[in-house]
């Protein structure tokens, strides 16, 4: 069986910004969308449920750089004599 790959009309590339460039197929599990213009690829599965990957890296699952215990949180109060500027 061969995979008929479909271009989505009016989709606009996530990496590359052009338009009419995805085109999209689907196996027995997931759907996928391909560019032809930057090789941007994506993949979803059909039933909904989140792929299972490693979680990525980010400065509220770090575990590296800890607050110091004795550090304070910085409070921004704004000044009640400034004027107000509106723009």
């Amino acid at each position: 069986m061969s995979v008929v790959k479909r271009f989505i009309a009016g989709a606009t590339c996530p990496r590359c910004g052009e338009m009419d460039t995805l085109r999209m197929y689907r196996d027995g599990e997931k759907e996928y969308r391909e560019c032809v213009e930057c090789d941007f690829e994506d993949a979803m599965r059909l039933d909904g449920e989140p792929e299972p990957a490693e979680e990525l890296e980010t400065r509220v699952n770090r575990t590296a750089d800890p607050v110091p215990e004795d550090s304070q949180p910085l409070l921004f109060v704004p000044n009640p004599g400034a004027k107000r500027r509106d723009h």
